[in-house]
């Protein structure tokens, strides 16, 4: 978890500023509907004011600017002033302006620019996080708490926008996946005809590792008009910038229906690479992993620290009798299967392979065992919430191990664990427990497809460095191929090409022998690896 007191100032008030010829271009295509008005909610020192000026709009538009922070305000004024343009800067709050208009049933702008702040929900002062909240039931949309200032500064934006008026803004690139969006995804889905994402290879902001794209989002005349739906194009470097933005927001291809409705990763996909995934998809052993598979969070200790340790603290406060085996890092299991001679090794290492579980009463315990306790109560332990809703504070509660378990987040593409030794896992990883006639050893095994790492960068998410990350809801939606006439496979030989092969090399020899089972093509298969890669790349940052 990160605390308030452990971010920058920079990162606590979103401010990253846009890039001039970034703006500029934003403001070309957003001009290009000649808008009489123009919005932006977060107005900084006024680039967007600077940004009109370069195309020649200065004096055809009335621009109205928000801004929070006093000295931008004054800042965004002074050069309104200097370009003689016709510009209202408030240093005021947004959403409240929003919320007004919102309650009056108008609308309000022709055209909206900028770049809103990138602030999480816990961050944000207590007000902010109350408009945010009406913002979302203002629409009927689903609000949580796991949301991002710019989502309801999107929603407002878009509400309060004329039929036909045009949003052209910086975005985190999240806005593709991450479940928080969902509810803005689909809102933009409904309001809007034709929506593009501009998708760099590079980062565009320096000292951060939070990708963004450019959306561009034409608001429909009225909400039954067809829409056209989303199409996403990938850049690298500036050389887009040399197209008219009304040329590439016309010509990108776009998908639409149900592809829309969800995550927009689908639009990254070919027409083709869509087409194969959807169909194999009918197939009657290619499965949701759901259907043959449960999921559960790993064990909530609420002080890793302390109930995940070495070998030599077990010997140092005579745990013995309550440490049991555990993993929960990737390092910790390079192949598929954590056996003993894995524990053991991991062990070797100083690794924290042990999980200490203590039932007992306090005074039943012994001294060194006692001692270890108190160690904890000097850190205040059992202060912290998961510690202190339960009684007493050391004792973890849901502790349970199953044959197959799965970590969180994974660098190339996740892979399940065969667990033979009965480890225990922290919520760094799942607990998955198979339904039905489906065998662990064989769900292992088959899971490692291109198949399967394809549906994973579809589903999951990734934020700085480029890690996969996957949370239950999201597994269960996994594609799985488990064909019936399989019956031959070697799970301890796979176990050893996991730890010497690479991801590609992997994903292509089982894809032959999984995928070819079901009468997958070796054409189809590259087509599916192809894919897998291309996205993999884009989400560690690889040029193709």
């Amino acid at each position: 978890m990160n605390f308030i007191e452990n971010e920058s100032e920079q990162k606590l008030r979103g401010g990253y500023y846009t890039p001039e010829y970034l703006a500029t271009y934003i403001a070309k295509w957003v001009a290009n509907s000649s808008p009489k008005n123009i919005l932006e909610p977060s107005c900084g020192d006024g680039i967007f004011l600077k940004a009109l000026h370069n195309i020649g709009e200065h004096k055809n538009i009335q621009f109205h600017g928000f801004e929070l922070l006093k000295e931008e305000a004054e800042k965004a004024k002074a050069l309104s002033l200097e370009l003689d343009m016709h510009a209202t800067i408030e240093n005021s709050d947004f959403l409240e302006h929003a919320i007004r208009i919102i309650h009056s049933g108008k609308t309000a702008y022709d055209g909206v620019v900028g770049n809103p702040p990138f602030i999480r929900y816990q961050y944000l002062p207590k007000d902010s996080q109350d408009k945010a909240e009406i913002i979302f039931k203002s629409e009927h949309l689903k609000f949580t708490k796991h949301t991002n200032a710019w989502v309801p500064f999107v929603i407002s934006a878009i509400k309060i926008l004329a039929p036909g008026g045009r949003l052209g803004m910086i975005l985190p690139a999240e806005i593709i996946h991450v479940m928080h969006a969902q509810s803005l995804r689909t809102y933009l889905g409904e309001q809007c005809s034709k929506l593009l994402i501009i998708d760099p290879e590079e980062i565009w902001f320096e000292n951060t590792l939070q990708g963004a794209v450019i959306l561009f989002a034409e608001k429909k005349q009225t909400v039954s008009e067809h829409s056209y739906g989303l199409g996403i194009h990938k850049v690298a470097g500036k050389d887009f910038l040399n197209e008219d933005p009304e040329d590439l927001f016309e010509r990108v291809p776009r998908i639409n229906g149900e592809t829309v409705e969800g995550k927009w990763t689908q639009a990254l996909l070919t027409k083709e690479e869509r087409e194969l995934f959807k169909s194999l998809l009918k197939l009657d052993e290619v499965h949701k992993f759901h259907n043959i598979a449960k999921v559960d969070v790993g064990i909530v200790t609420g002080a890793n620290k302390f109930f995940l340790v070495a070998d030599d603290v077990v010997k140092e406060y005579g745990l013995e009798d309550y440490a049991h085996p555990m993993f929960g890092r990737s390092e910790h299991c390079p192949g598929l299967i954590y056996d003993n001679e894995q524990h053991k090794k991991n062990a070797e290492k100083g690794n924290p392979t042990n999980f200490i579980l203590i039932k007992d009463e306090l005074g039943k315990l012994p001294k060194k065992v006692k001692e270890y306790i108190a160690y904890g109560e000097s850190q205040d332990l059992q202060t912290r919430y998961k510690c202190r809703i339960r009684k007493p504070w050391y004792t973890v509660p849901s502790v349970y191990a199953t044959e197959i378990g799965m970590l969180k987040r994974s660098h190339d593409m996740p892979k399940l664990i065969l667990n033979t030794v009965g480890a225990y896992t922290t919520d760094t990883a799942y607990r998955i427990t198979t339904k039905g006639d489906i065998l662990s050893k064989k769900l292992v095994y088959c899971f490692g497809t291109a198949l399967t790492a394809l549906s994973a960068e579809l589903e999951g998410r990734h934020y700085g460095g480029g890690v996969l990350e996957l949370v239950p809801s999201e597994i269960e939606q996994l594609l799985i191929a488990y064909p019936k006439g399989l019956e031959e496979h070697d799970l301890d030989e796979l176990n050893q090409i996991y730890k010497d092969k690479s991801a590609p090399e992997i994903l292509e020899q089982q894809s032959r022998i999984v995928l070819g089972a079901l009468g997958v093509t070796s054409t189809q298969q590259r087509i599916l690896l192809n894919a897998w890669k291309r996205l993999k790349n884009r989400r560690q940052r690889i040029a193709d």
